[in-house]
C-alpha cells in the first residue's frame, strides 16, 4: 500500500533516518549473491510445499541464517511501500567420505590419475513469507563452484528483492532447501505501527485519536469498505491536527475504515480498517443484518458489511420448538451479502424458514413466506429419499427426528402413517422441491384434527346426556351445578388467546405488506388476527360490510379489541365521512373492509361506545398520531413500533394475564416491523461522529 511521506516518517521515526532506507526503483522481485557465487530467481511464486527431510546424499548445500531488512520500493518520488528485503547465508553440510589410504589401495605407480574431489554443488533455496493476509514462497538456484566446496565452510549468501508488507504488521520467513535436509530456518518480524492512530474505549464512547502534529493540515474520512463496489462515505472533514474524533459504540461495524491524507496537491491517501478484529462490531454488524425475499422463489442476505455466511433452510412446526434443518438434501451454501439469491423450490410455504449462521453458530432465522401466505400451518413434512435403481424411502419430519412410513413408533406421523401415503398418492400434498437426490411434500393435517375432536366432541355429548340424567334425580343441586358449569365455562373463555379484528386502507402494495407483517408477528403472541389479507374468498363471497358485521360482532363477543390502523389514505376517508361527503357504493375495491365498515364504527364513536373495544394505531414515519381525526383519539392512539409494548399490553386487555416471554416477544414483533417499515420509509442515517481538538 503505496504511504504517504508525513505517515512513513511518523511510522520509521520523526528523525531523518527514515531517508536513510535504500530505496529500489525495479518494479518486479530480484535476486543476487555474494561474490563467487552465481544465482537465479525462478519467474513467479511456486507452491510451499517443505516436504519431508531426507538423508543428504552427500556435500549440499544448506542454509544456516536469516536477516531481514526494511528497504522502500518507490514508484515516483513520493509513493513508496515498505519492502522487507531477506538474505540467506549458506554452508556446507552433508555427508563426506574419507579418501581410502595408498597403503590400502596399492602403491602409486598402479593408481590412476586421482580426480579431483571436490565439485562444483547447486541448491534450490526457497524463501516463505506470510504476512495475513498473503503468502508467497519464491524460488532461488544457487551455484557454488568447487574451488569453494568444503565440509561445514560457509560459502556466502543470497538476497532477495522484496517482500511487500503493511506497516503494523507481523511477518513469518522461512528458508529450506529442495530437497530439504535439515529442520527449516524461520524469522518473526513486527514492522512499526503507524502511530498516528490509537483506538481507546470510554463507557458507550469510541475514541479514534490521531496524533499529527499541530501545524500539520490533513482530511479525514470515514466509510465503509466494500467487497464489492465502490467505498461508502459516513463523513468526511479537514481537520488540523491532533484530533479525537468520538463515535458510538453502535457505530461501529468491521467495514468502517478511516482514510487520511494531508492537504497537498496529489497526495496519495492512507487508509486503515481499526474494527476488522472487534467483538463488538461484528455483533453490530449481525444486529444490523436482515433477511429479506425479493420474490416467490429469491431472497438476500442485506448487511452493512461482508460477513462470512452459510444459509439453509428449515422447517418450522407451529407451537415453538426449535427449527430443523433440511440437511443433507438442501445443505448449507455460502451466502454473499447484498446479493439476490435463489430457492431450489418449487413453491414457498409459511413453515420454510432460512437460517444463516457465522463459524456454525447461528446467527439470524426468518420464516420469509409467513408475511405473504398468512401464519403457520399444521402441515406435516414428508421427506422423500431417492436411491439407486428407482428406490425411494419416505419419512416424515417430527421434532424427534424423521420418522419412516409406515412405522411402529409411537408418534403423530406413525399413527397417521398410512393415511398420509394415500394423500400423497392422491395428490392432496403439495410438492415444495423435487431433485435427482429427493423431494419434500407438504401435507395438510387439518382434516385429522376435525377427526379426533369429533370424537372428543362425540365423548363430551355422552358425558353431557350423562350428567343431566344425574342431575334431573337431584334437583335440588340442579343450581349449584349449572352455577359451576358457567364458571368453569368462563374461566376457559378467558383463557383464550385475545382477539383482534384489524381495519385498515389499502393505500398502495407496501402498507399491505405492512399490515401483513403486523398481522403475522401478532399471531406468534399468541393473538387470535383477522384480516381481509388473509379472508379474500370469503370478502368475495359474503361482501365487504356483511364480512366486517360478522368478524366484528364475533370479536367483540369474545372480548377481543377492533384495531384502526391509519394512515393517510385512512384519516382522508374518514374526513369525507366527517364531512357527509361518504362515497357512493363501489367506489372502492370489492376488499376494501375499511371503507364498507366506516358506517358501523362511526356510531360507536358518536355514542361513546368505543372506549375499552376499539384502539388506533399508526406507523412511524408515515402518520403521526395527532394528524388522526379527533373523534378517533376517544381511544388510545399508538405509533408503532415505538409504543408497541403499550399497543400489545391494550390488545391483551386490563384483566388478562401476561403471557411469560411476552417482552421478548415484542420485541421481534418490533424488529419485524421495522424492517417492513424500511422499505416505505427511509431511515435516516446516523448522525456523524464528534470531532475536537485533543487537550
Amino acid at each position: 500500500m503505496p504511504v504517504p511521506w508525513f505517515l512513513l516518517s511518523l511510522a520509521l521515526g520523526r528523525s531523518p533516518v527514515v531517508f536513510s532506507l535504500e530505496r529500489l526503483v525495479e518494479p518486479q522481485d530480484t535476486a543476487y549473491c555474494s561474490p563467487g557465487l552465481s544465482c537465479h530467481l525462478w519467474d513467479g511464486d511456486v507452491l510451499c510445499l517443505p516436504g519431508s527431510i531426507l538423508p543428504a546424499p552427500g556435500p549440499v548445500l544448506v542454509p544456516t541464517h536469516l536477516q531481514a531488512e526494511l528497504v522502500l520500493r518507490c514508484h515516483q518520488e513520493t509513493d513508496c511501500n515498505v519492502c522487507v528485503r531477506v538474505a540467506v547465508h549458506l554452508a556446507v553440510g552433508g555427508h563426506w567420505e574419507e579418501p581410502e589410504d595408498e597403503e590400502k589401495s596399492g602403491g602409486a605407480g598402479d593408481q590412476e590419475p586421482e580426480e579431483p574431489r571436490n565439485a562444483s554443488l547447486q541448491a534450490q533455496v526457497v524463501l516463505s513469507f506470510q504476512a495475513y493476509p498473503a503468502t508467497r514462497c519464491v524460488l532461488l538456484e544457487v551455484q557454488v563452484p568447487a574451488a569453494r566446496v568444503q565440509p561445514g565452510q560457509s560459502v556466502g549468501s543470497v538476497v532477495f528483492d522484496c517482500f511487500e508488507a503493511a506497516l503494523g504488521g507481523e511477518m513469518r520467513i522461512w528458508s529450506y532447501t529442495q530437497p530439504r535436509y535439515q529442520k527449516e530456518l524461520n524469522l518473526t518480524l513486527q514492522l512499526p505501527a503507524l502511530p498516528w492512530l490509537s483506538v481507546s474505549a470510554e463507557g458507550e464512547d469510541v475514541r479514534l485519536v490521531l496524533n499529527v502534529s499541530e501545524e500539520q493540515h490533513f482530511g479525514l474520512s470515514l466509510y465503509w469498505s466494500q467487497v464489492q463496489g465502490p467505498p461508502k462515505p459516513w463523513w468526511n472533514r479537514n481537520l488540523t491536527g491532533p484530533q479525537t474524533i468520538t463515535l458510538n459504540h453502535t457505530d461501529l461495524v468491521p467495514c468502517l475504515c478511516v482514510q487520511v491524507w494531508p492537504l497537498e496537491p496529489d497526495s496519495v491517501r492512507t487508509d486503515m480498517c481499526p474494527f476488522r478484529e472487534d467483538p463488538r462490531a461484528l455483533r453490530n454488524a449481525w444486529r444490523a443484518a436482515r433477511l429479506r425475499l425479493l420474490s416467490p422463489r429469491s431472497w438476500r442476505l442485506d448487511a452493512p458489511c461482508w460477513l462470512h455466511a452459510e444459509a439453509a433452510l428449515c422447517w418450522q412446526a407451529p407451537g415453538g420448538g426449535p427449527c430443523q434443518p433440511l440437511v443433507p438434501l438442501l445443505p448449507w451454501e455460502n451466502v454473499t451479502v447484498n446479493e439476490a439469491r435463489e430457492f431450489p423450490l418449487l413453491k414457498g410455504h409459511p413453515n420454510l424458514c432460512v437460517q444463516v449462521s457465522h463459524w456454525e453458530k447461528l446467527q439470524l432465522q426468518e420464516c420469509l413466506w409467513a408475511d405473504s401466505l398468512g401464519p403457520l400451518k399444521d402441515d406435516m413434512l414428508l421427506v422423500e429419499t431417492r436411491g439407486p435403481q428407482d428406490s425411494r424411502s419416505l419419512c416424515a419430519l417430527e421434532p424427534s427426528g424423521c420418522t419412516s412410513l409406515p412405522s411402529g413408533a409411537s408418534t403423530r406421523a406413525a399413527h397417521l402413517g398410512e393415511q398420509l401415503l394415500l394423500d400423497l398418492q392422491s395428490g392432496q400434498c403439495v410438492q415444495l422441491w423435487d431433485d435427482d437426490v429427493g423431494a419434500l411434500w407438504a401435507c395438510p393435517m387439518h382434516k385429522y384434527i376435525h377427526k379426533r375432536w369429533a370424537l372428543v366432541w362425540l365423548a363430551c355429548l355422552l358425558f353431557a346426556a350423562v350428567l343431566s340424567l344425574l342431575l334431573l334425580l337431584k334437583k335440588d343441586h340442579v343450581k349449584g351445578w349449572l352455577r359451576f358449569l358457567k364458571q368453569d365455562v368462563r374461566s376457559g373463555a378467558s383463557a383464550r388467546a385475545p382477539a383482534a379484528l384489524l381495519l385498515y386502507s389499502a393505500d398502495d402494495a407496501g402498507f399491505e405488506r405492512l399490515v401483513g407483517v403486523l398481522a403475522s408477528a401478532l399471531c406468534r403472541l399468541p393473538l387470535r388476527v383477522a384480516v381481509d389479507l388473509w379472508s379474500r374468498r370469503e370478502l368475495s363471497a359474503q361482501g365487504a360490510l356483511a364480512w366486517f358485521h360478522a368478524q366484528r360482532l364475533q370479536t367483540l363477543q369474545e372480548g377481543g379489541v377492533v384495531v384502526l390502523l391509519f394512515s393517510p389514505g385512512a384519516v382522508a376517508m374518514c374526513s369525507e365521512w366527517l364531512q357527509d361527503l361518504a362515497l357512493a357504493p363501489g367506489a372502492h375495491g370489492p376488499h376494501d373492509a375499511f371503507a364498507a365498515s366506516l358506517s358501523c364504527v362511526l356510531p360507536d364513536f358518536l355514542q361513546g361506545r368505543a372506549p375499552g373495544r376499539y384502539v388506533g394505531a399508526c406507523f412511524d414515519g408515515l402518520l403521526r398520531p395527532d394528524a388522526v381525526p379527533s373523534l378517533f383519539r376517544a381511544v388510545p392512539v399508538f405509533s408503532l413500533p415505538s409504543q408497541l409494548p403499550d399497543f400489545l399490553g391494550a390488545l391483551q386487555g386490563p384483566c388478562v394475564r401476561r403471557p411469560r416471554g411476552l417482552a421478548e416477544r415484542a420485541e421481534r414483533v418490533s424488529r419485524a416491523l421495522q424492517q417492513a417499515l424500511d422499505s416505505c420509509v427511509r431511515a435516516p442515517g446516523p448522525g456523524p461522529p464528534a470531532a475536537g481538538d485533543q487537550t
